[in-house]
């Protein structure tokens, strides 16, 4: 059995002090790939630095989180452009919209998303996808780019409506350990049937969104990526699958979304 964590912050500060064990720790876990989340054009370069340090078993996104849209701008399209083409770049992103907290104003960030789905589709690369209260907006934008475009839905929390439109446009759906929420994560556990084999991926997005009902409890409460075995067992017991047949479905659709080796 083998697993894709397809979002994972390892570049967060929280993992400088035992970066290695915690690889250690997600090989021992069958996590054998990892793909590293960018968010800034710095964060993304450091993302692609460290994914160099293991190829074949670590790769890195590039992109602008809509958080930091506001400093994106028309002089940086040519460093993302050269950061997207770099050996090691799986995904563009993590971009998209996000209206809950509008740490950049919705305008900056509906520019920013356009730049870089225009980006993606210049460089044939899939996009990892963040939207959180933008649906609407969000939707719209890549349907104005249509089937040039495919991605994953990064730690989907929606609805059914969002989850059938994602699914229309032909997207991928990254699950966290959102799921194993018993109060925000129950509509999830019956949503997450209605995704079909080769369209579902999993990811921890750790340091963040820890399992609520992981055991035992870190006491540092830092997601690592080998946790993302229990999100896995959630998912494919709700599914009515084997944790081997749900391994097996979500890293092939990972490998073939991403490009991943092996």
């Amino acid at each position: 059995m083998e697993l894709v964590d397809i979002g994972i912050n390892l570049t967060h500060g929280s993992f400088d002090a035992d970066l290695a064990e915690v690889l250690a720790r997600a090989r021992a876990a069958a996590v054998t790939r990892l793909i590293v989340t960018g968010a800034t054009l710095d964060s993304s370069a450091a993302a692609l630095e460290f994914a160099r340090t293991e190829p074949g078993r670590l790769y890195a996104t590039a992109g602008v989180h809509p958080h930091h849209a506001h400093a994106f701008t028309d002089s940086d399209v040519p460093r993302l452009r050269g950061l997207l083409a770099a050996a090691g770049c799986v995904a563009a992103g993590e971009c998209g919209l996000d209206y809950f907290r509008d740490y950049s104003p919705r305008a900056a960030q509906r520019r920013a998303f356009g730049l870089q789905l225009a980006l993606a589709a210049e460089c044939g690369k899939p996009l990892f996808l963040h939207q959180r209260d933008a649906h609407a907006d969000f939707s719209a934008a890549l349907r104005e780019h249509g089937s040039a475009l495919r991605g994953v839905a990064h730690c989907f929390t929606g609805g059914e409506a969002e989850l059938a439109a994602y699914l229309e446009l032909g997207l991928h759906i990254g699950i966290t350990g959102w799921i194993c929420d018993e109060r925000r994560g129950r509509h999830l556990q019956s949503l997450v049937q209605r995704i079909p084999p080769g369209k579902l991926l999993l990811e921890t997005d750790g340091p963040y969104l820890l399992p609520r009902d992981l055991q035992p409890r870190p006491s540092s409460r830092r997601n690592e990526p080998a946790f993302l075995v229990h999100i896995a067992s959630t998912v494919a017991r709700l599914r009515g699958e084997s944790l081997e047949e749900c391994a097996a479905h979500t890293t092939a659709a990972a490998r073939n979304l991403f490009g991943l080796a092996g």
